[in-house]
């Protein structure tokens, strides 16, 4: 499995590029332009500026499952989403990231969406090749043309889980003929609609922009992770689940596995400000839902489960989830 190298590097590099930034700035850290978390970002960002009283909202437009829980650790986010699978492995320095903790993280916000970890194909590639479930794609030693998201997202990590379920890994995938490319979401379509991949390793949720895209312009199949799979990313902190038949290319729901997704800061955000934060997330979310339809999916009065959080809330999140019977 890939280490913590590509997430570290990208905090690093984040700590040189938002270094001119005031330190009063809220920052968010999302994902690239494309993303569903770009857009969550976006819509998060309109609904804080007026209520931030004049203090700075921006996004962060790189980032990802992977990267963002250090990215808030090491202070160049006041905020972040994340996936609560990877905030507890952050947190305690578990799989990818190889003993690097971050102790520091608290959550702000749980529940927000569930994030499945889906498999889409090209039908062009399922009718040459005859190859129509997971197991039959990853046990043919046939090449394989896989695109997903650079270092920093929490897909190549898992994707590794999925290839080391049936006993790969990307040399071998690499040595089969076939090839694993990295691209930011803005590029999969293209490479899908001209064939460039045949398979689609990516995280999917409702309204998804580059999902729906690919779904429409590509001629795909929403494939089911396999048993195998769903066990091998269940062992690594990931529920196997199904989503809603939301795409075309879906005949049904299907078999994915959830990553959970949470809102974090750092523990010494100013209490005043995460609570604020919090009121606004959970008051405003009409709103949020309308420029972002993932988060219809965001009961308010289960925010401060610990199941929906996974890591300690942070104090100020607490007071609000308190004086409003939440918790």
């Amino acid at each position: 499995m890939k280490k913590l190298v590509g997430a570290i590097a990208f905090a690093t590099a984040l700590g040189v590029a938002g270094a001119a930034i005031a330190a009063d700035t809220i920052r968010i850290g999302s994902m690239p332009v494309g993303s569903g978390w770009y857009v969550a970002a976006a819509a998060l960002e309109q609904a804080l500026k007026p209520e931030m009283g004049g203090t700075p909202v921006e996004i962060i437009a790189r980032g990802g499952g992977v990267a963002n829980p250090m990215v808030v650790e090491q202070g160049k986010a006041e905020i972040a989403m994340s996936n609560v699978a990877t905030s507890v492995w952050a947190m305690n320095g578990e799989e990818l990231y190889n003993g690097k903790k971050a102790t520091h993280i608290r959550s702000l916000v749980g529940g927000l969406n569930p994030v499945y970890m889906a498999m889409i194909v090209k039908n062009d590639f399922i009718k040459k090749s005859g190859l129509d479930t997971m197991d039959k794609i990853f046990t043919s030693g046939k090449p394989l043309r896989i695109v997903m998201k650079p270092q920093g997202s929490n897909v190549p990590p898992t994707v590794d889980m999925i290839l080391a379920a049936y006993g790969l890994d990307r040399a071998k995938i690499k040595a089969q003929g076939g090839e694993i490319i990295q691209v930011n979401p803005e590029q999969t379509p293209d490479i899908m609609r001209e064939g460039r991949a045949d398979i689609l390793l990516d995280t999917v949720l409702k309204g998804h922009p580059m999902i729906t895209e690919v779904a429409l312009t590509a001629d795909v199949t929403f494939m089911d992770l396999s048993e195998k799979a769903r066990k091998k990313l269940a062992d690594n902190g990931l529920k196997p689940a199904q989503y809603p038949e939301w795409f075309k290319g879906q005949k049904g729901p299907i078999w994915g596995a959830d990553f959970g997704t949470h809102l974090i800061a750092r523990d010494d955000l100013p209490d005043d400000i995460a609570y604020k934060i919090v009121k606004t997330f959970i008051e405003k979310r009409a709103d949020l839902v309308k420029a972002y339809p993932a988060f219809n999916a965001f009961d308010p009065k289960a925010a401060a489960k610990p199941e929906n959080n996974g890591i300690p809330l942070h104090p100020g999140a607490a007071k609000y989830y308190k004086e409003h019977g939440m918790m």
